[in-house]
């Protein structure tokens, strides 16, 4: 008997924990299905720090031409490991892009900007590297989920950052923000104060804050139920974007909470919302369209 997809993704990750295994997440990421795609790296190495590593996933095909997909979990800025995610980089690869998975340092061992300097260092690996494993480092989007998300967006708002990493910002085609906080002053929590309470400008640690006409378009998703991460953050940005003529899509799944809008990029939950095929078919759409070309505001071309 073949149980529903969703049943079935339940069922995986009871059993892995009955057998032990030491969290739901890696439970479901080491027995969930995944989507055929190529692993073409593995703990490559884009600084000297030991979380500065980060995994490569290529279309099943090959990559040649592709665009290449940074994607940043999330976890509070104190949690996470790229080897939970492996499902998601293959997802992604098998929608045509070249994907990198990377970690980055969390807090305590780091507070506010350094993982964001994490990140821009990975992207700046994916400037130098991308076309050895067969991508375009001129059309490069970020994607993150949850802190990841904010890491993603931030990334493409402010950018000095980049800059300093020796990366020309104007690559950054789209960001994709699933379930991001964005606009989440005052702070609340004692992780997110430990996190960003040592920042000199704390408005400054707020994507809504970045916003201006050089954005890149952003697809910003979450779940109607989210609880974690209120879906006010995806309205508020969206509406900052909008009034600097950036192009924006917004999604606001029903019935999906703050973990759901990522587990449905995953073969066995994929049917609860499109959110895989909707997030992929804008960032293609801004990874091919210049500026000129009829879009609100098309992707730019990198010199």
């Amino acid at each position: 008997m073949t149980l529903p997809p969703l049943r079935q993704a339940l069922a995986f990750a009871v059993l892995a924990l009955t057998l032990g295994a030491c969290s739901p997440l890696t439970a479901f990421a080491n027995l969930t299905p995944t989507d055929r795609a190529q692993q073409a790296g593995q703990g490559l190495a884009f600084g000297v720090e030991p979380r500065q590593r980060l995994d490569l996933y290529a279309p099943p095909n090959g990559a040649e031409g592709a665009p290449v997909a940074v994607f940043f979990y999330g976890g509070t800025w104190e949690d996470g490991r790229r080897q939970d995610y492996g499902w998601v980089g293959r997802a992604l690869a098998a929608e045509g892009f070249l994907t990198l998975a990377p970690d980055y340092r969390l807090y305590p061992e780091v507070t506010y900007p350094t993982f964001l300097e994490d990140g821009a260092a990975a992207i700046a690996w994916a400037v130098e590297n991308a076309a050895r494993y067969g991508g375009d480092p001129s059309r490069i989007v970020l994607i993150g989920h949850s802190a990841g998300a904010y890491n993603a967006v931030m990334l493409g708002l402010d950018r000095r950052y980049l800059e300093a990493a020796g990366v020309d910002p104007s690559r950054i085609r789209a960001v994709a923000g699933l379930a991001g906080p964005y606009d989440f002053l005052p702070l609340e929590g004692a992780t997110v104060r430990g996190v960003f309470g040592v920042a000199d400008d704390l408005p400054a640690t707020q994507p809504i804050n970045q916003v201006d006409e050089r954005a890149p378009p952003a697809f910003l998703a979450t779940g109607d139920s989210d609880s974690v991460v209120l879906p006010r953050n995806t309205e508020a940005l969206a509406g900052a974007l909008r009034a600097q003529g950036v192009a924006v899509e917004t999604r606001f799944y029903p019935d999906l909470g703050h973990a759901g809008v990522l587990l449905a990029l995953s073969r066995p939950l994929r049917g609860r919302a499109p959110v895989l095929e909707e997030m992929t078919a804008f960032l293609r759409h801004h990874t091919t369209v210049r500026e000129g070309s009829g879009g609100t505001v098309a992707a730019r071309q990198s010199p």
